[in-house]
């Protein structure tokens, strides 16, 4: 039988997790860096080691659903986080970022996250504790959303600029240096002080984890409706985003099927949204205002299931397909011409071997 969770624990955890974050941005502060591989890649195995045994002591001090719901509740965020992750490299091209400084910029950009998310997550359980019918247009909401998210009309680079837009503005009402000056936003050029191109990266951070704040707050709501997992699975999610963003690299132009997954993850929820409302329904013209009896109720370890499996398959896919292009490549490249083998050999003119 599962039990609810002790207000210790959820205070506790909160607490302990505002202070990894703490002592995370003081690292980088004090060192900025570009993180190495192994580096990035301990970091991460950190982060999901440390939701994992969150998830377990869940399970140990209120029972498996919980932590059932936490963990479906992550990897969903985790897997729309990674989608973050596209935009975020077009970002920094597109402003051209020092490397060196990117580690800070992704940090205020996870924290703007963090801020927004929570302001959502409290919105989003006021209404749903007062209106349940809002589960019908979250529901509608999160499957329009995947049809976007599985045929769009643009593509990530459309969403950059767009952001354009939001800083041609900025710039006719503030005065903005054309260099860095560090990771600083103010500096002074020719005596006289301005805002360096970092205020518009960070500008353009945020007004991106806004639009994607309001997909994935809808999706995890349909997993759980406690506001702690949702937090919780939120910072978890967000938690290892920038070792990530290092770690993955080039590989995420090779993730060509990963919106997909998304996509389906999303449909399911947004399914699984409208079910759950047909079951609490209130709405006097369905029904007769009465719950509907026959609509399936879909658990959350079936949730589970479909997220690992949905992700899964779409980065599965997504590295078959790009392994058999680069096998194309190779085998459609021209043969090297004798006189190249000679060189490549040591051959080459007589001249060279004298």
């Amino acid at each position: 039988m599962d039990l609810a969770l002790p207000l210790w624990f959820e205070i506790g955890s909160l607490v302990l997790l505002v202070l990894i974050l703490a002592a995370d941005l003081l690292l980088i502060l004090k060192r900025p860096h570009i993180p190495s591989t192994k580096e990035s890649t301990l970091w991460v195995a950190f982060y999901i080691v440390l939701a994992l045994v969150f998830a377990g002591l869940m399970w140990l001090f209120a029972g498996g659903e919980y932590a059932g719901q936490f963990v479906a509740g992550w990897l969903t965020e985790y897997s729309l986080s990674i989608d973050n992750l596209f935009v975020f490299v077009l970002i920094m091209s597109q402003f051209a970022v020092p490397r060196r400084y990117q580690q800070e910029v992704l940090m205020v950009g996870i924290i703007i996250a963090l801020v927004l998310r929570g302001i959502f997550i409290m919105l989003g359980a006021a209404i749903i504790e007062q209106f349940s019918w809002v589960f019908y247009l979250f529901g509608a909401f999160l499957v329009w959303t995947a049809i976007r998210q599985a045929f769009p009309s643009g593509d990530h680079d459309d969403q950059a600029r767009q952001e354009g837009v939001v800083v041609r503005t900025l710039r006719r009402f503030i005065d903005i240096s054309d260099h860095y000056d560090g990771s600083k936003i103010r500096t002074v050029f020719e005596g006289k002080k301005m805002w360096t191109p970092m205020i518009i990266v960070f500008i353009s951070i945020g007004v991106t984890d806004l639009l994607f704040a309001i997909d994935s707050i809808p999706a995890i709501f349909g997993i759980t409706r406690s506001p702690f997992i949702v937090f919780t699975a939120n910072i978890f999610a967000l938690m290892g985003l920038r070792q990530l963003y290092f770690l993955l690299g080039d590989l995420l132009d090779r993730l060509r099927y990963l919106h997909y997954g998304i996509a389906f993850i999303l449909a399911f929820i947004g399914v699984k949204l409208v079910f759950h409302a047909m079951h609490v329904n209130e709405l006097p013209f369905l029904n007769g205002g009465e719950p509907i009896e026959w609509a399936p109720e879909i658990s959350t370890w079936v949730s589970l299931g479909v997220i690992i499996v949905a992700m899964t398959v779409a980065t599965v896919a997504s590295l078959i397909a790009s392994a058999r292009e680069r096998r194309a490549v190779i085998t459609d490249a021209p043969a090297p011409t004798i006189a190249e083998t000679r060189d490549t050999q040591g051959g080459g003119s007589p001249e060279a071997r004298g």
